[in-house]
């Protein structure tokens, strides 16, 4: 495999960080067998020893290694396997942020402070800070939805004390790089603090603890989505089931057809999930 022209061909088709990481994979599974035998390949990543989501990772770059070569093959499909993730505690983001030097305890911040994937916040440009209206401006990535996102006085003004030595707010190295030294650093810190949770917390952990606070603060599941860029209601809902209510704080109803889901609504019920083929509806008391 000629790598520099097999990455000139992935990046006609996909993102360069993206492209790096599909001819790693590709490499690893040169070290396991003969990646121009389709059907060697298809059974080795489908036997391999990890989760469905990392066979489905490995299928998607050979696919593109396929198609560059003229091969022909059946793409295996896995389904992704259903699990709840590592939740922080926001003062656990906090000891996180205040710890880590500035420049990366900036960037924390605003992962924390907008729920942005870290590739949104990683391509953040001084452009797209709006000092005026204390805006952020975030370009989608991973087919998400563009946005404009509030920040506080104090994010932006930390923005505003980094050096500026291109285009990019965080002018470095690559994301990939970026992330090693902040594991390094969390897992030190974990000793440090004796908290091994600390260990649990990935980049992506700060967006996940601010969608589940913004649906704990809002219930409103519409205004989640939206805030977090999904396209799709399936992305935004489990943060619905992260969400400890007591019992006690809602009165709650089911809809078996379309009628009863509007009178529900009418009645200021809002829709949860669905169970057992009904819709779930509930409000405060």
């Amino acid at each position: 495999m000629n790598p520099l022209s097999f990455l000139d061909y992935l990046r006609t088709h996909v993102r360069l960080v993206t492209a790096l990481s599909y001819i790693k994979r590709i490499k690893s599974l040169s070290k396991i067998t003969d990646i121009n035998d389709p059907v060697k390949v298809k059974n080795v990543i489908c036997s391999y020893p990890c989760k469905n989501s990392r066979k489905q990772l490995l299928a998607d770059a050979y696919d593109y290694y396929v198609k560059y070569k003229g091969f022909k093959w059946d793409k295996p499909k896995f389904k992704k396997e259903s699990r709840l993730f590592f939740l922080p505690y926001e003062q656990e983001l906090d000891l996180l942020i205040n710890n880590a030097r500035f420049k990366m305890g900036t960037f924390l911040l605003l992962l924390k402070e907008t729920g942005m994937d870290c590739g949104e916040a990683w391509n953040l440009k001084w452009i797209d800070i709006d000092v005026v209206r204390k805006t952020v401006n975030v370009t989608p990535v991973k087919n998400h939805n563009g946005r404009v996102l509030p920040i506080s006085d104090v994010l932006l003004s930390r923005l505003l004390r980094l050096p500026r030595k291109n285009d990019r707010v965080f002018s470095s190295k690559s994301l990939d790089r970026f992330r090693s030294l902040y594991e390094r650093y969390r897992n030190k810190l974990a000793v440090k603090l004796n908290n091994e949770r600390l260990k649990y917390v990935q980049l992506r952990s700060f967006r996940h603890w601010k969608g589940t606070q913004l649906y704990s603060e809002t219930k409103d599941i519409m205004y989640v989505k939206w805030f977090l860029g999904h396209k799709r209601i399936e992305n935004t809902m489990v943060y619905v089931h992260l969400v400890n209510f007591e019992s006690n704080q809602y009165i709650t109803k089911v809809a078996k057809t379309l009628s009863e889901c509007e009178e529900l609504v009418k009645l200021g019920y809002e829709y949860v999930c669905d169970v057992d083929g009904v819709k779930l509806f509930r409000k405060l008391k």
